[in-house]
């Protein structure tokens, strides 16, 4: 069977605050665990009042401490934001703390506007993402002899590092290293395919992985009707036309009407963005599941579930565990 897995928000609503956001993401997981999803990520975001994981490290760490089994990792990390040693330091405390739960997805792109990027003190210039990735693994490994700069205390942890992606160059490069591959269809799925297909072609085996291992992020919405989930997906579908309009809001409760929000070019290119999801009823959800991954052969399926409810979504991700197990034979 597919495996399955989650990426949270860690969404601010009208009704909540960051601490709520925050214990919402460490109750989700809890359920996740229970559900049978194999890991649980949150994402570095900046500058955005609606997403609580801009510290990510620190926001994991509250989540595995409330969890036992399920693996627990940022998807991910925004490499040229940050010195890799600092990475390293962060993400090798959190395998010291859980030990065999801690997964390190790596992207390149700043994650927020350009002018927070200048706060973040983000070096303009070269484009040095490969080799601050190789960096960032070498601290991952044991002490080497004459060794001067340890990222203490992450020797030895060999905390497995992901290849994030929404275009070809992740897939080429995840390729190159032997590293684990996801990509973010869940918000730019036009390179999906041949993403895929040039991960698979070109990868070569490495000590963290002997054959390619893709994963693809998907949008799935569940409830009881189609009629219902297609209502609860109108709160992820406002935040993205929000996001097109410029706007950075709180996540806002499902409407009736979607086609009255935003511009026609603002909805327009949120449903093209939006494209690969699979919103609906348990039977829809078996339906798309099985068809998504017939089409990209997926190793692994990174689930959002964008839902105003904490409620409402944790009875997503249930149905959705339980419609995949129907539909994919183990």
């Amino acid at each position: 069977m597919v495996a399955l897995s989650i990426l949270d928000l860690v969404r601010v609503t009208d009704d909540t605050d960051a601490r709520s956001a925050i214990d919402n993401a460490r109750d989700l997981a809890a359920h996740a665990e229970q559900y049978g999803y194999r890991r649980f990520w949150v994402a570095e975001h900046h500058n955005m009042p609606g997403i609580a994981s801009a510290a990510t490290s620190i926001v994991l760490a509250h989540i595995a401490a409330g969890t036992r089994s399920i693996r627990v990792g940022a998807g991910g990390i925004m490499l040229p934001n940050h010195a890799p040693i600092v990475i390293a330091e962060q993400f090798g405390t959190l395998a010291q703390l859980h030990p065999g739960r801690i997964d390190l997805g790596l992207g390149r792109a700043p994650g927020t506007d350009q002018v927070t990027v200048r706060a973040l003190r983000r070096a303009p210039g070269a484009d040095t993402f490969p080799q601050d990735v190789l960096e960032l693994q070498a601290y991952f490994r044991p002490v080497q002899p004459h060794q001067r700069v340890q990222a203490v205390p992450a020797a030895g942890t060999e905390v497995p590092l992901w290849i994030l992606g929404s275009s070809t160059y992740g897939a080429q490069l995840a390729a190159e290293l032997g590293l684990p591959y996801a990509f973010a269809s869940h918000f730019a799925p036009a390179d999906l395919m041949a993403a895929l297909r040039i991960y698979r072609e070109r990868f070569k085996s490495s000590a963290q992985l002997d054959r390619p291992h893709a994963m693809i992020g998907v949008n799935i919405i569940a409830a009881e009707t189609d009629a219902e989930a297609r209502r609860l997906a109108t709160t992820q579908q406002m935040s993205m036309i929000n996001l097109i309009g410029g706007k950075r809001g709180l996540s806002a409760a499902p409407i009736d009407d979607i086609g009255s929000y935003g511009t026609p070019q603002e909805r327009a290119h949120a449903m093209q963005m939006l494209a690969r999801s699979i919103v609906g009823s348990p039977e829809t959800i078996r339906r798309g599941v099985d068809a998504l991954v017939a089409e990209t052969g997926a190793d692994e399926l990174m689930i959002v579930s964008d839902i105003y409810d904490h409620h409402a979504r944790l009875r997503s991700f249930a149905l959705i565990a339980d419609a995949v197990a129907e539909a994919i034979p183990a």
